[in-house]
């Protein structure tokens, strides 16, 4: 039996629930695998490809695992006593992959997040937590990069948010001009960072491994 769920839109800071739509049985899933692969000029019968409608399923089912998180469920405990720490908190480095959703095929890469605090700090896991949520759907490097500063700044209200993301897409390398190794990077700043440009240099600094202070 089909299943209805309810979809999230990948705008905003949250996930606000779209209209139910009907989602395709697992079978009927396995069914368009196999079409595929006929369309590819391939035997979905032969033996190497017997399984292989039940293994890209399942293989979907954890690259999109995240339409069904919640970023403001993942950053909903706030930790208020620092002992009055209030400069930036940067974790950087954590590795993610994506599907861009123009070709559904990946983009890979680094997203590298800081903020300076206001009402509390978060678990440093929760942020790469919170950088899958958004990950593991079908995206723009742009858009991802917007939510997750939207999503921390919707939960924990700080004096300024900075999240750069540098990423390979297998559009450019795989297909199309065919341009390995090339990446894209994006960048978002609100608050403190966006406003005092000797903090975005920080940032940056910090990113390479030193931190200078004026």
């Amino acid at each position: 039996m089909d299943a209805v769920v309810k979809p999230f839109i990948k705008s905003g800071n949250d996930l606000a629930p779209k209209a139910p739509v009907i989602r395709p049985s697992r079978e009927e899933a396995e069914e368009a695998v196999r079409t595929l692969l006929r369309w590819a000029g391939e035997d979905p019968a032969r033996e190497g490809l017997l399984d292989t409608p039940k293994r890209v399923t399942k293989a979907y089912g954890e690259f999109f695992a995240g339409y069904d998180e919640s970023p403001s469920e993942i950053l909903d405990k706030v930790f208020e006593e620092v002992a009055g720490y209030d400069d930036m908190v940067l974790v950087k480095d954590i590795h993610f992959a994506s599907h861009c959703e123009h070709h559904m095929v990946p983009f890979v890469g680094r997203a590298h997040i800081a903020y300076y605090p206001s009402e509390g700090v978060v678990g440093l896991s929760k942020l790469a937590r919170l950088v899958d949520a958004y990950a593991r759907r079908l995206q723009t490097q742009e858009t991802m990069t917007a939510q997750i500063v939207a999503a921390l700044d919707d939960s924990l209200k700080p004096r300024g948010i900075a999240v750069l993301l540098e990423a390979e897409h297998m559009c450019m390398s795989m297909r199309g001009v065919m341009k390995q190794g090339s990446s894209t990077i994006t960048s978002q700043f609100t608050g403190v960072f966006r406003d005092d440009p000797a903090e975005q240099v920080r940032f940056m600094s910090m990113l390479r491994g030193f931190s200078p202070r004026g």
